[in-house]
């Protein structure tokens, strides 16, 4: 009788030590699940840049490497922020060419490198004098030196390429920019200052001269009269090539 009871207090005990070990897991699966609050922490952040990633992605702009080419010739005038020549515009007190400050405005809304094709000889500041060395530059075919040279062109995919209508076709320095580099594999993208006369042919002179390159249709016609109010118009045009800057 005494060793019936004494197996059955042993096999209560081992219950007891049984229901004591259950009890000890406890903190474990606690610590389970704050390993699975860590873990949905960071799925929250996963979706968070997925988010952001998605946003991004309703930006059609794609990152390229940009250059925005420009020549321009600002004469030597006076007064208020206005046109105030044929290629000149002043604001807030800040003389520039008109293709200039259009270069100018297309950088500040997408990016890029700014770079000015300069000639060795300045042209001359006075509208009249300025109009008739150009005449005379085109009637003998002329091809002015550059002073600026670009060093890296083999990084930039998208060259933004500025200049003013001169007697119904392209700068003769733009001329001898367009025969000095290499372009092909790029995307030209064409923008013009005028009195009147758009591109004129300047755009088939370009696919001509760059005939290994891509010419967008995707151009810019600005009046030199308008231009000192084009800060709208070249914003939006400028967003509209779905190019941003990654440089």
């Amino acid at each position: 009788m005494k060793k019936t009871i004494s197996m059955f207090l042993a096999l209560v005990l081992v219950c007891m030590l049984s229901a004591c070990g259950t009890e000890t897991k406890t903190p474990d699966t606690s610590a389970n699940s704050t390993d699975n609050t860590v873990s949905n922490s960071s799925q929250s952040e996963v979706s968070s840049s997925d988010t952001e990633s998605d946003s991004n992605s309703q930006d059609n702009a794609a990152s390229s490497r940009v250059l925005i080419a420009y020549f321009s010739v600002p004469e030597d005038v006076s007064g208020a922020d206005a046109v105030a020549g044929a290629s000149v515009v002043v604001k807030d007190g800040v003389k520039m060419g008109n293709t200039e400050y259009v270069s100018k405005l297309i950088q500040e809304t997408i990016g890029g490198d700014l770079f000015r094709i300069e000639t060795v000889e300045n042209y001359p500041m006075d509208h009249d004098d300025l109009v008739d060395q150009a005449a005379d530059e085109q009637n003998d075919n002329k091809r002015p030196a550059l002073s600026s040279k670009i060093d890296n062109l083999d990084q930039y995919d998208t060259i933004i390429l500025g200049f003013p209508n001169w007697w119904a076709d392209l700068p003769m320095p733009v001329y001898t920019f367009l025969e000095e580099y290499d372009l092909s594999g790029k995307t030209i993208i064409p923008f013009v200052t005028h009195g009147g006369s758009g591109f004129s042919s300047t755009i088939r002179t370009i696919s001509k001269l760059q005939s290994g390159a891509q010419v967008s249709d995707n151009t810019l016609s600005l009046s030199r009269n308008s231009v000192a109010d084009c800060k709208d118009q070249v914003t939006e045009w400028a967003k509209s090539l779905g190019v941003s800057a990654d440089n």
